[in-house]
């Protein structure tokens, strides 16, 4: 008979029967752990969580008083005897690859990565493993992402451009990784920076959490239209094309994403400036981890897996495609998600979420 696999793929999420826990489940569970807190990862309704230190306060500010354990990278835990260890996934601060290990198989759940240092997070790191389980979001040789140096110097300069030219600069970016990743990137000489409140409650989550982040200012019905347009506004993408973004007429507004590498993306976001800039990894980043790991097998979950599979088989690797319920944080051009925002950051079930005292403030005004 043959050995049963250490993980499997079930209709909850990917499950370790002989630890008797889950990760990433989609569906309420005993025992689940978390590779970072984007909300198609970060469920509610689960008994247990164990996920990294620096996920802690935006999982309990978008999930509530959950219990909740938290451990550092390169730290382990047993579960029935089975070992699990953090690794870093360099896709948004605290996010994690997890690593599984029993009697002598290891497999890694990578959740989703980048592999170029932005910085912010601590970066990807590979680990050696007999079974990779991979997104491919950007699973197609187009997605080539430039130098982040590159794109932030066109970020300060628009947002430069804009100001010697009397117009407000907003930038749009979900609200957990690009939002950091943009404010400790932007030149702060040009000006100060203002921040939606969605934005803002997800960066005091981080800053309760000892993450050190550049100084912002949130946007209240109490701030000073022609102060807030002197400077830069993250914003996210569920604010676009809102009275509340309307209010900082005339303005220049630019989107972050990496979709903005296809043509006519731009467009369908009616952004004057698209930034290709991304917290996936791209086709190169992608095909660099898989074979760093030196793993026998890769399931791909999410993206273009149809398209990879078939070109990581051509290449000598053992790969197939899987199905599971994990979204695109990035929000398809194609198709935008429910609310306007993308599913993984943005979108959540109301059954699912647990609003923090005092909510997101989306809708405040402007005098």
């Amino acid at each position: 008979m043959a050995k049963k696999p250490l993980l499997e793929f079930t209709d909850r999420g990917i499950y370790c029967a002989q630890g008797k826990f889950y990760i990433d489940p989609w569906k309420p569970v005993d025992d689940a752990v978390i590779t970072h807190a984007h909300a198609d990862h970060a469920y509610f309704g689960h008994k247990r969580y164990l996920a990294h230190h620096l996920s802690k306060q935006v999982m309990l500010y978008r999930l509530g008083n959950i219990n909740l354990e938290t451990i550092e990278y390169g730290e382990t835990v047993n579960k029935n005897g089975v070992a699990i260890t953090l690794y870093p996934a360099g896709h948004v601060i605290g996010s994690a690859q997890i690593k599984i290990e029993y009697q002598g198989e290891i497999w890694v759940v990578s959740g989703d990565y980048k592999t170029e240092d932005d910085g912010v997070c601590t970066p990807f790191e590979p680990v050696r493993c007999h079974h990779f389980i991979s997104e491919c979001t950007f699973g197609m040789p187009v997605y080539q992402w430039k130098p982040q140096a590159q794109i932030f110097d066109e970020v300060n300069s628009w947002w430069r451009n804009n100001v010697n030219n009397g117009a407000a600069t907003v930038i749009v970016g979900y609200s957990l990784g690009k939002a950091q990743r943009i404010l400790q990137n932007l030149d702060l000489s040009i000006g100060k920076v203002y921040t939606h409140g969605v934005i803002e409650n997800t960066n005091e989550a981080l800053r309760r959490n000892g993450v050190i982040l550049n100084p912002t200012n949130r946007i209240t019905i109490d701030s000073v239209k022609e102060e807030v347009r002197k400077g830069i506004i993250i914003a996210p993408p569920s604010s676009v094309g809102t009275p509340w973004m309307r209010k900082f007429g005339p303005y220049s507004f630019g989107y972050c994403s990496g979709w903005m590498a296809i043509r006519g993306a731009k467009k369908r976001r009616a952004a004057d400036r698209g930034f290709v800039m991304s917290d996936h990894a791209d086709w190169d980043g992608l095909i660099s981890a898989i074979d760093a790991t030196g793993c026998e097998n890769v399931y791909l979950t999410h993206g273009s897996t149809a398209t990879f599979t078939r070109y990581l088989n051509e290449i000598g690797f053992n790969a197939r495609e899987v199905h599971t319920l994990y979204g695109d944080d990035e929000g398809a051009p194609s198709q935008p998600p429910p609310g306007g925002e993308e599913y993984d950051e943005g979108y959540e079930d109301t059954n699912k979420k647990v609003s923090p005292a005092g909510g997101d403030l989306e809708g405040a005004d402007i005098i």
